[in-house]
């Protein structure tokens, strides 16, 4: 995990002294004692930026209400929904990121999308303050995101390059199972929902706008891109042709309660948390290989420009080269791209999270010149 939390460095989500500092104080493999370190420096920082926003310090404030809401979403991550602090910490990193949010410019606007008789939340932020059609980036998470994660994954990226920024909530992400809303292989509805309320705005050039998802999300971007045809193009890193048969050769495919009860507490909940994303009971945790079952996607249906993005160490797996060569074959875009990142310059975990600059380049790149035929 030291790569998500230092990679979003990058885009303000934390300082490099503050994390390494609260990184040295975590017991190794305990929950507990991660939650606390992430919630203490949190509300450090949370508290230097109430003071500097009453003192008039509009970009000060902004930068601490960023990293704060980022440590309180770190806190997150070895959680459990039963947790009673679980639901007010997610709530309150969200209100902050809001807040911090309002004081760019132009602001990063929050907005609630009906869906099934709830709303998925979500934010947009203009690449100018100007009501002139832009390319648009909408960023789809995987199996453990909130909303905010993405802002932090590449949102300055994208305004640097012109670019609108997006994301938004699917069932089962942020605290959406909170309402009762989990994955499913509904979700390319969801997606669906999220490009079309992009469209439908005056500020979004429709042949431009990107769909990019990344880990689980290299699985839902292309599912919900298989219903809206008219996106300009779509990114995945990775491709997630069908989720089952790769956790189905995860640990959690064959854990027993008893080997649940010799995992770290840290495993063992942040595990637990991604098995109520799904809808499973959490001490089920083999239970996830049915949950996956239809999160799949067919690539001969695909038909936009289409980049798949491979981590270095991961691209050695036999599921992932499986899943990248079908995707490669059977794409029908005439325009389709595969490339491994480079190990030698820092960029082989999950995602690419360690090197966001590279991987904001190989991406940005690539959409440019897609975009500059249109």
């Amino acid at each position: 995990f030291g790569s998500l939390i230092l990679g979003a460095a990058i885009n303000g989500g934390a300082e490099i002294g503050e994390a390494c500092v609260s990184a040295s104080r975590i017991k190794d493999g305990d929950a507990a004692s991660w939650q606390s370190e992430w919630i203490q420096i949190a509300k450090r920082v949370e508290t230097r930026g109430r003071a500097t926003l009453a003192a008039g310090h509009l970009v000060s404030a902004r930068d601490q209400y960023l990293r704060a809401s980022y440590y309180y979403l770190a806190s997150l991550i070895s959680m459990t929904e039963d947790d009673p602090r679980y639901k007010t910490t997610a709530q309150h990193a969200r209100e902050l990121f809001k807040k911090a949010g309002s004081l760019m410019s132009p602001p990063l606007e929050y907005f609630e999308i009906p869906y099934q008789g709830k709303h998925l939340p979500g934010y947009f932020r203009k690449a100018k303050a100007t009501p002139k059609p832009a390319k648009t980036l909408l960023m789809i998470g995987g199996a453990e995101t909130y909303a905010e994660h993405l802002y932090y994954y590449i949102g300055r990226q994208a305004f640097e390059r012109g670019y609108n920024f997006m994301t938004v909530d699917l069932p089962g992400q942020g605290m959406m199972p909170l309402e009762g809303l989990t994955f499913s292989p509904s979700i390319g509805d969801a997606v669906k929902a999220a490009v079309n309320y992009a469209l439908a705005r005056p500020d979004v050039a429709p042949k431009k706008m990107a769909l990019y998802g990344i880990s689980s999300g290299g699985g839902f971007a292309p599912m919900g891109a298989a219903l809206t045809p008219q996106i300009g193009a779509l990114v995945m890193n990775n491709c997630v042709a069908d989720a089952e048969p790769g956790v189905a050769k995860m640990a959690v495919a064959t854990t027993t309660p008893e080997t649940l009860a010799t995992w770290s507490s840290f495993k063992r909940q942040t595990n637990q948390a991604i098995a109520w994303r799904f809808g499973v009971d959490k001490n089920n945790l083999p239970g996830l290989v049915a949950a996956n079952k239809g999160l799949a996607f067919d690539p001969t249906k695909l038909s936009m420009p289409a980049f798949i993005l491979v981590a270095n160490g991961e691209s050695g797996n036999p599921e992932i080269q499986l899943q990248t060569k079908l995707c490669m074959d059977l794409l029908a875009s005439t325009r389709k791209t595969a490339i491994v990142s480079p190990a030698d310059e820092g960029a082989a975990n999950h995602c690419i999270m360690e090197n966001r600059s590279l991987m904001s380049q190989l991406v940005f790149d690539w959409l440019d010149e897609t975009f500059a035929e249109k």
